[in-house]
């Protein structure tokens, strides 16, 4: 019997041996194939000539740029702020945690290479600067590679490239010169087929480990066209969601148990579905999902009490009714206002709250409205004392909550009622989920020309549509577009935005870009209600924004002097824009 036993735990220990043997030499391997594209990447960049404007930069330059595509599933994954830096916009990055502590930093990475690089009027000191500094940045990156993985780091990187691929990277957001984002998406694909071979033997399915090899292989295929010519909803519909459930599928397989969840849930399976979020990732209360189903429906009655505002003659409902996609349908609520009521439809998963990003949380907007003058006038003692003068309000929240009705739990109730606003059952969800069959032509060439040629998922991305970057949703982007005082577009707004915050000059007209999920139903348009229909908004577009009616809008953020989109694109976008009208509402 001791000898069975000394066998046994010789066996167990010579096991547990391998097998961390094994990791090691999966770590090895992952970590080679990474500084190897990484070390490309800063070559080519080093060998960039600016004293000589010749194509053989241009060339060192798409070099540098696909080996820097190559390691993006691991370089975002483990190094998400240096990513956003070398992959940015061309445009300022500005931090302002508070008005002592504002942060202006001019761009570096590989948009400002290729928007200098690929211009008649180069800048030479700005090029200079930016390649000196990209490359130092990813030097830094490749001298200090320690890649300790876990099997669920791997899926989660694997989930992170896939989505990323689909919400950016099929439009042109990091490539807006060149339009190479379809071939460098490709070679994002290559680098996940390089990974799963490294992590073959954790299948032990292999017929799954053949299947994600096809389908890398079918994607590729896909994506080798020209940028206008992809049908991106058949992409998403045939590949990203089929990743996605191989994902699930390979999750399985490895058996896999996530530790925690982050935005995204870790068994979703498509990208348009109520199971795709993680409400809990966007609430200030982490932890707090106990009877979460009734502290909602507590928090719709809350959200439909007038006893809060100090009048009694105003709730949450009064500027955001459900039939109007909880807009108010007017330019503003009151003359004392002057920005519109926006959707609260899906407006619980983002990270910065009001048109001007000033909250931080759901929760502290909430606070905002209760304080604020011209709205509830109240203060949150006030709402606390309503709550616990109703013995059904006060007996509910000492059932749901540890500390009963204070006014954080008041406004997690009400927070977590207007996050549960996402339906995702519009006829574009249906149809990309395969529910229905029902999209017309004009419909999904709407879509395909949103994400494409128009660009507007470079600033609405999917599948919120809103500012929210993915795919870690941690981020909601300002936007300077210059919207007008009137619909005849002869004089700027007046509205500063963001600026009013801080007073940083860059933030003039700086708004938060919201979601046109339901936006049929949410005019009138922009920050200050000054457009009544689509069309009024798409001319705007078209024509450039602020800077292409004419205004001084110095940092304006949108991509292009002009879209040059024909009549029929502008009529197919905005019957792409209807399709996202959720059933629920209608």
């Amino acid at each position: 019997m001791s000898v069975c036993l000394l066998l046994l735990s010789v066996s167990c220990i010579d096991k547990e041996k391998n097998n961390t043997e094994e990791q090691i030499t999966k770590t090895d391997k992952l970590e080679k194939l990474y500084s190897n594209h990484l070390v490309m990447a800063y070559k080519h960049l080093d060998s960039i000539d600016i004293t000589n404007n010749n194509d053989t930069n241009k060339k060192h330059y798409i070099n540098s740029r696909t080996c820097f595509k190559k390691s993006e599933p691991i370089l975002a994954y483990i190094e998400k702020e240096n990513y956003k830096s070398l992959n940015a916009p061309n445009l300022l990055r500005i931090q302002e945690e508070d008005p002592t502590d504002i942060k202006i930093n001019q761009p570096i990475g590989y948009q400002v290479i290729e928007e200098n690089l690929f211009s008649e009027s180069m800048d030479t000191l700005v090029l200079s600067r930016a390649l000196k500094v990209t490359s130092g940045r990813l030097k830094l990156i490749e001298h200090n590679i320690d890649l300790n993985f876990k099997d669920y780091h791997i899926l989660w990187l694997i989930r992170d490239a896939i989505v990323r691929m689909a919400t950016t990277g099929l439009s042109n957001f990091d490539s807006p010169v060149l339009e190479a984002s379809l071939s460098e998406s490709g070679y994002v694909l290559g680098t996940l087929n390089d990974i799963f071979n490294i992590y073959q033997s954790n299948f032990k399915n292999k017929d799954l480990f053949q299947k994600w090899k096809t389908e890398l292989i079918n994607s590729q295929k896909i994506l080798n066209t020209d940028f206008d010519s992809l049908d991106r909803y058949g992409f998403i519909k045939n590949h990203t969601n089929k990743q996605l459930e191989l994902l699930k599928a390979t999750q399985k397989d490895w058996n896999i148990e996530f530790p925690f969840e982050l935005a995204l849930k870790n068994n979703l399976t498509s990208l348009f579905s109520k199971n795709t979020f993680n409400l809990e990732y966007f609430s200030d209360y982490k932890s707090d999902t106990i009877y979460l189903n009734t502290k909602i429906e507590l928090g719709k009655q809350l959200f439909n009490d007038k006893r809060f505002s100090v009048k009694n003659d105003m709730s949450c409902a009064t500027c955001h009714i459900k039939e109007k996609a909880f807009t108010d349908g007017k330019v503003t609520f009151n003359k004392n206002l002057k920005r519109n009521s926006p959707t609260l439809t899906y407006s619980g998963l983002q990270k910065a709250f009001f048109l001007d990003n000033r909250s931080g949380s759901l929760e502290g907007q909430i606070a905002g409205v209760v304080t604020n003058h011209d709205e509830f006038n109240a203060d949150l003692k006030h709402i606390v004392k309503v709550v616990k003068s109703d013995k059904n309000y006060a007996k509910a929240f000492d059932t749901l909550y540890s500390r009963g009705a204070n006014d954080m739990n008041i406004r997690h109730s009400i927070a977590s009622y207007v996050r549960s606003l996402n339906e995702f059952n519009s006829k574009f969800d249906n149809n990309i989920n395969g529910k229905e069959n029902t999209l017309t032509h004009a419909e999904k060439r709407g879509f395909n020309i949103f994400i494409g040629k128009a660009a507007c998922a470079t600033c609405h991305f999917p599948p919120l549509f809103n500012g929210t970057v993915p795919p870690n949703f941690n981020e909601s982007e300002l936007e300077i577009i210059g919207v007008p005082e009137t619909e005849e577009n002869k004089k700027l707004d007046d509205d500063l935005g963001r600026y009013n915050l801080f007073k940083t000059e860059e933030r003039k007209g700086a708004f938060k870009t919201p979601s046109i999920r339901n936006v049929e139903l949410t005019a009138p348009y922009m920050h200050n209600g000054v457009y009544e229909s689509l069309e009024q908004v798409m001319d705007f577009y078209n024509k450039g924004g602020g800077s292409g009616l004419g205004f001084d809008v110095p940092h304006q953020t949108l991509p292009f002097d002009n879209l040059d989109l024909s009549e029929e694109d502008i009529q197919d976008i905005i019957a792409f824009m209807k399709t996202l009208t959720d059933y629920s509402i209608n």
